[in-house]
């Protein structure tokens, strides 16, 4: 299983330098976890600069792997994770949810650097 967090998803939108990175593992929607909080993070970042339309097919892109909701056990889990490694709310919430299912967490994010089951790719390569 692979889960792919914001930055991944808004690299692989955007077109941006690392987009081939995330291409493979967010066509590979049999294996792909999307959690609620990275639609909202998505939707954040990309409603600023592009139309109503292609943001909601970029979301409905998303939509076609595994949905993952916030529930209150992995608000807990996230707590912990967060409290852990230093992650902000949204960063430990993703990563909690990829180590639930034991899943590989893509990720632009510097602060997930060296921590288990993380891919990172630095921004910008």
């Amino acid at each position: 299983m692979n889960l792919v967090d914001s930055s991944g998803w808004i690299e692989f939108f955007k077109a941006g330098p690392n987009g081939p990175v995330f291409k493979p593992v967010i066509e590979n929607r049999h294996r792909l976890l999307v959690p609620t909080i990275a639609l909202f993070e998505v939707h954040k970042v990309l409603s600023r600069s592009l139309p109503e339309g292609l943001v909601t097919q970029c979301l409905d892109v998303m939509r076609q792997g595994r949905v993952l909701d916030l529930t209150d056990q992995r608000a807990v889990a996230a707590s912990k994770a967060a409290r852990l490694h230093g992650l902000a709310m949204a960063d430990a919430a993703m990563y909690s949810m990829a180590r639930e299912f034991d899943a590989m967490f893509w990720t632009q994010g510097i602060d997930y650097q060296g921590l288990t089951g993380v891919t990172y790719c630095p921004k910008g390569v």
